[in-house]
């Protein structure tokens, strides 16, 4: 089945019918490879307004990530 046919079908069912499926097929992506608890999110936080830590921009990120070695 293709997923043209899965959308055409999957359009007679009802909104709750759709939201199941929705998230039964996001459930079946798993997980990213890279979680952070809300916990540590907060300790970050803390740790950049304590100047414990320095905050980088989006830019800097995505520069540094370029000589991470590819996997």
């Amino acid at each position: 089945m293709s997923i043209e046919e899965i959308c055409a079908e999957a359009r007679h069912f009802t909104r709750e019918e759709r939201g199941e499926l929705f998230a039964v097929l996001i459930d079946d992506l798993g997980r990213s490879g890279y979680d952070v608890s809300d916990e540590e999110v907060a300790q970050r936080v803390k740790e950049t307004e304590e100047g414990i830590v320095q905050d980088i921009s989006h830019d800097e990120l995505i520069a540094g990530l370029k000589f991470l070695p590819k996997s």
